[in-house]
C-alpha cells in the first residue's frame, strides 16, 4: 500500500495507534469513528502491509538504571558490502546497542547506546565495538539530557503534503 492509498481513516488510526498503542479496539474505533469490526479489519490489514511494525512500551531507561546513553559514530576500513552487512550484524548482537544506522558520508554508522554507568560503557567500547572487525575509528559523544525523543512520523505533516498534493480524500 502506497502513502497515497491509505485513506484517512488509516492515516488516522496509524497516528491514534502510535500516540497510544495500548487503547482498546472499541477505543481506537471511537476515536476514528468507525464501529470495531471493520476499525480491526484496518488495523490488521496495516499490519500485514508493514505500516505497523508492532507494538512496544516506552520505558524510562534511567529508571531501570541505565543511566548512560551514548552515540558511537563509527567509521571502517572496508564499506564493501560484505563488510557493512557483517558490522550490522555485529551490532544486532550487541544489547547495549538500541539502534544502528548506516550513513552516507564521512562516518559509516552512529549506534544509540546505553549503559548502566561508564565503566560499563569503556568496558563495552574497548572489547565490543573498538575491537570489532573492520573498525578503523569510533567517535563518543556522551549525551547529557535529551530535550526531545518522539517516536514515528509527523502525520500532521503528512496529512499537508498530502492535501498541498491534492490525495487528500
Amino acid at each position: 500500500m502506497a502513502v497515497a492509498k491509505l485513506d484517512p481513516i488509516d492515516r488516522q488510526i496509524l497516528a491514534e495507534l502510535q500516540a497510544d498503542g495500548r487503547m482498546t479496539n472499541v477505543e481506537l474505533a471511537r476515536r476514528v469513528g468507525i464501529s470495531a469490526p471493520p476499525c480491526l479489519r484496518r488495523v490488521r490489514a496495516l499490519e500485514e502491509a508493514g505500516y505497523i511494525c508492532g507494538y512496544h512500551a516506552d520505558v524510562n531507561p534511567r529508571e531501570l538504571g541505565f543511566e548512560v546513553q551514548v552515540f558511537a559514530m563509527v567509521r571502517l576500513h572496508s564499506q564493501a558490502e560484505r563488510d557493512l552487512s557483517a558490522f550490522e550484524e555485529h551490532c544486532r548482537s550487541l544489547p547495549l546497542v538500541r539502534e544502528c544506522h548506516m550513513l552516507n558520508g564521512e562516518i559509516d554508522f552512529i549506534l544509540k547506546c546505553v549503559a548502566p554507568d561508564l565503566s560499563t560503557f569503556q568496558t563495552f567500547l574497548t572489547q565490543s565495538l573498538t575491537s570489532a572487525t573492520n573498525v578503523a575509528s569510533v567517535k563518543t559523544s556522551l549525551v547529557i539530557r535529551g530535550a526531545k525523543d518522539e517516536p514515528g512520523v509527523p502525520f500532521e505533516v503528512l496529512e499537508q503534503r498530502l492535501a498541498k498534493a491534492g490525495l487528500q480524500k
